[in-house]
Formats: C-alpha cells, structure tokens, sequence
C-alpha cells in the first residue's frame, strides 16, 4: 500500500519549509540523522505504509491512506511525513525531478537580521532568506534539513514569506568532503606522521618551534616605559626570574594538546590533518561510552587554494575539479588514521560514516 500522498493544493504543506528526497530513502535513515542532531528525537506517530482498517457505512467501504508519521525534533519542532510526490506535485513545486518523498517541517517562524552582503552562503541561506535568517528552533531545524539533503541527495524547499516566493536549495553532497576520527587513543605526532603518510607520502608535521635565543640585549638593564622608578637591582633580579621560568618551561614544556600535519596538493590546494583532545562533543558522539570524559579528534580537511570557492554555494569548474581530485586523498587518510586508532568517523555535517564506506 502506498504512503500518503502530498497534495500540492494544500496550503498547509506548501507554506512550510519541505524536506524532499529520493524514492528509496527509508524513514529509519531520516530517524538516525535526527538522532545525530536532537538526541531526544523520537516518532510521535509511526509513519506506515498499511491504512487503518477500512470502514463502512451509508456510502460502503472507503479507501483509506494512512496517516503520516510525526517525528519530534525539539519541543517546538516536528517532522511530518514521509508523503510520496507524484510527477505533478514535483513539477507545480519546482522540486528536483528524483525526489519522491517529502517531509513537512512544523517549526516556528523565527528570524534574525539580514545577512551580510558579500558573505559567503555555501547553504545558500542567505539566498533563500534575504530579509532575516532564521535564529533559535527554526535554524536548528532548518540547517539540520539542509544537512540531511547534502547527506542523502535531496533538496529544501524553503517556505515563502513576507511575499517571497518559494525557495529551492539543492546542497551537493560532493562538498562534504571533510572527515573526523573520534577516538580514544592519541598518536604522538612521529606515530600519526607515519599514519598519514601511508596514504600521502608528502605529508609532515606543522609544530609550534621550541627554540629560543634568549632575551634581547639589554633586557632588564636598561628601564623601560613604567618601570623608571624602579631599583636596578630589583629589575634585574626579576628578568633572572623570569629567564628562570622560561628556561624550565622549555626545558621541561607542559603535555602537547593538540598538532598538526599538513600535505600540499600543488594547484589543488593543501590537506590538512589536525589532532586535539576535546571535551566537548558533538551530540553523535556525547552517547558514547568511551567518549563520557572526551575524545581525541582527527579531523582531515581540504583547503583549497581559493578559500572563497569553498563558502560558494555553486562554485566554479577549477575547484570543482581540484575537489574531485583532494576528495579520495581525505578519505585515504581518514580510513589510515581509523585503522591506526578506531573509533567513530562523522562527516562535515556531523552525521556518522560507516568506516565500510570509506
């Protein structure tokens, strides 16, 4: 049987904010992304595809659909659907020809001020809403939709308002290129180097350097702004203080929090492989038993090498290519760094990656 159909006269549908996504994209896939994002998601309503018991009466037995299914998001907020897109519905809604299902945002209207000229709008945001971004629930929910369609193929309708039409947002998902490793085991940076390099020979470490020459000359003989009434016996001994601390800091420095590697691509811009402990957790990973205290990141990214390419929302061919050209690099370090130390892996939008997949 089938789901319950959109219809597209319904102004209640059509004046909200749609998720729509390919015919094949189970409910239980939307269920696990909400969970990446609102820990506390749950069905409210059973989306199904079997219709109540048919009914009787004066007029005989009715065909029934069913009811649509009520995800709760937040406390203001629920996802209603999935319903199926006929080929009418996609056309009069000017939605993407592969999508076959929608989901209806239920969220309230909230927004900010307008956005910034000549910013960047990677999610075209600033595009679908030029009068006032949305703040509080209603950015939640609605990055979160624009989130989900890069992770599945789909697209955003954005509702109309103050006289505004409908907007489209069709995020490609090659832009998620960027990787990170949650685990709970920290390579030194010589282990992590080697790591990196089985799957980019080129790579070498970017520490802060330790060396220091010492105090310029004259350091603590001669006065200097504030210090003019001071004894000179007194400044000097507190220059050897403090060439005293110095010393034993970098002869004995504090555990190293954080390093990085780094791999230039030439033309194609540069990968960069950071690691750092962290305490405060994306929401995936804040389930996690292992990650109760924190977890070590290894986060592996693309920089191109026109940095404002990568906040467009439809960038050009030239970094188009270069990414198609960086993205099996992050992946190849990404799936060496998860070899090397386990864990979880998530994508740029947060959601985990299936280590399989990579």
């Amino acid at each position: 049987m089938a789901l319950p159909p959109f219809d597209p006269a319904d102004s209640d549908l059509v004046g909200r904010h749609l998720l729509v996504l390919p015919a094949d994209v189970g409910a239980d896939e939307v269920e696990t992304l909400a969970l990446s994002r609102f820990p506390r998601a749950s069905w409210e309503v059973e989306p199904t595809s079997i219709p109540p018991r048919p009914t009787g009466g004066a007029r005989g037995l009715r065909t029934l659909t069913p009811p649509p299914g009520v995800l709760r998001l937040s406390r203001l907020s629920t996802l209603v659907g999935p319903y199926t897109l006929d080929r009418a519905a996609t056309t009069s809604l000017g939605l993407p020809a592969s999508a076959g299902l929608a989901y209806v945002l239920r969220a309230p209207v909230e927004r900010g001020e307008a956005p910034w000229p000549g910013g960047g709008d990677r999610d075209g945001l600033a595009r679908a809403f030029p009068d006032g971004l949305p703040v509080r629930d209603e950015e939640r929910t609605v990055r979160w939709l624009v989130d989900v369609a890069r992770r599945l193929g789909g697209a955003v309708r954005v509702a109309p308002h103050a006289g505004r039409d409908a907007a489209l947002l069709v995020p490609d998902p090659a832009a998620a290129v960027d990787l990170t490793v949650w685990t709970d085991i920290w390579l030194e940076p010589d282990a992590a180097l080697a790591v990196v390099r089985k799957a980019l020979p080129r790579a070498y470490l970017n520490l802060p350097t330790m060396e220091w020459a010492g105090p310029p000359s004259g350091t603590g003989t001669q006065a200097v702004p504030g210090t003019e009434r001071m004894d000179p016996a007194e400044r000097a001994a507190l220059h050897e203080r403090a060439d005293q601390h110095d010393m034993a800091v970098l002869s004995d420095p504090p555990p190293m929090t954080g390093y990085g590697a780094l791999a230039d691509l030439d033309i194609d811009g540069m990968i960069a492989v950071e690691v750092a402990g962290e305490t405060e957790l994306p929401p995936v990973m804040q389930g996690v038993p292992w990650a109760a205290e924190g977890a070590v990141a290894y986060r592996v990214t693309w920089e191109p090498a026109d940095l404002t390419e990568l906040e467009s929302e439809r960038p050009g061919p030239v970094h188009r290519v270069a990414r198609s050209r960086a993205t099996p690099l992050v992946v190849a370090v990404t799936r060496a760094v998860h070899r090397a130390v386990g864990g979880e892996v998530t994508d740029p939008m947060g959601f985990v990656v299936d280590p399989a997949d990579l």
